[in-house]
């Protein structure tokens, strides 16, 4: 029994210095180019969540390998994001979080879908759009259900 309950507290001491490990990064520790892109967070960043400092770290880096170009568009992205009601932003996140848990064939028939849209010419984008907001809820769920369920071409493997 004795051995037991060494064994426990050893375990749990070993976990409590391997979580403490993971939540040493504190502001001092990161480097310049992660502090100048998380200035923000300067004040706050060692009274954050551990999960909440490694998104923002993981999204630092990836910033970090956006070329200008892609860094002006996500600017542009985050200005249009901030304008949004929220109500918008809070329909987004649903319909975002409705997405990713559909199947992995399913998430790739709509991102299909979604660039043959963009194809289309300006036009006919805008006749789709006005046909579509002239439906009846009834109508729309058909339409979605007659689009979930017809025959998918051979995929080019």
């Amino acid at each position: 029994m004795k051995a037991r309950s060494i064994m426990g507290i050893g375990w749990l001491l070993l976990f409590s210095a391997i979580a403490i490990a993971e939540d040493d990064r504190n502001w001092a520790s990161l480097d310049p180019s992660q502090q100048a892109v998380l200035a923000e967070f300067a004040a706050d960043w060692d009274n954050l969540p551990p999960n909440r400092r490694e998104r923002l770290l993981r999204g630092a880096d990836h910033w970090a390998k956006m070329s200008p170009q892609q860094r002006e568009d996500a600017r542009a992205r985050f200005s249009d994001w901030r304008q949004l009601s929220d109500e918008r932003k809070n329909l987004i996140r649903e319909r975002y979080e409705t997405y990713r848990n559909l199947s992995a064939a399913e998430q790739r028939r709509i991102r299909d879908n979604f660039r043959k849209f963009n194809r289309l010419n300006r036009e006919r984008r805008q006749k789709m759009r006005d046909r579509y907001r002239n439906m009846t809820p009834e109508q729309r769920q058909r339409a979605r259900d007659r689009m979930r369920d017809r025959p998918r071409p051979a995929t080019r493997d």
